[in-house]
């Protein structure tokens, strides 16, 4: 039973990955079509604006043209996310974590799409008040997770909450006080 629903849960989280990559494409392809070629869409002045930029780089462009560097580390960061995806057991307690790894997943996919497709990934949105670097929705994605999973790691789970072995015992025994009191509180959730 456990199995099958974190296979459901999986199936979930993909879903949302493959959401989140596409609402990223649209906004790349707006980009494209709206920006490209053009001056700023300013929409707040001397604050917030939309910028086309070719980013042969890393995020915020760190690192201009390892293009085959940027690849390699981009699947192998989106087959790390896809392993904790499967091995996080599928209960409330895991559940922020879950969303954390979508959303870096699907920033990932996004901005690896672009190096492979186009060399460079598509960046258009620009804090010019501050001067921050042009970026996209992808790199909110795996921006804003990374800051939320950093906070989960110090404040909400223990180290004994990320152990996969002890994590996996649990699942596979489901007798221990602390998988019963997990099942409760899934169930009280719902």
């Amino acid at each position: 039973m456990e199995r099958k629903k974190g296979i459901i849960y999986f199936c979930i989280d993909i879903a949302g990955a493959v959401l989140l990559f596409f609402i990223d494409r649209l906004s790349k392809i707006w980009a494209c079509d709206t920006l490209r070629g053009k001056d700023a869409f300013v929409l707040v002045p001397g604050v917030f604006e939309f910028s086309y930029l070719e980013n042969y780089g890393a995020a915020f462009g760190i690192l201009q043209n390892f293009r085959i560097f940027f690849i390699v580390m981009g699947v192998a960061f989106l087959l790390i996310m896809m392993f904790f995806l499967l091995k996080l057991p599928p209960t409330k307690k895991y559940r922020l974590l879950r969303i954390c790894f979508v959303f870096m997943a699907a920033g990932a996919a996004g901005n690896l799409y672009d190096r492979i497709f186009f060399n460079y990934v598509i960046d258009f949105i620009y804090f010019s008040y501050i001067n921050f670097p042009v970026f996209n929705v992808a790199d909110c994605y795996v921006t804003v997770s990374t800051a939320v999973l950093i906070i989960l790691l110090l404040f909400v789970f223990r180290e004994e909450d990320l152990d996969l072995k002890k994590i996996n015992a649990r699942n596979g025994s489901g007798n221990t006080k602390e998988s019963v009191q997990e099942k409760k509180e899934d169930a009280d959730g719902r």
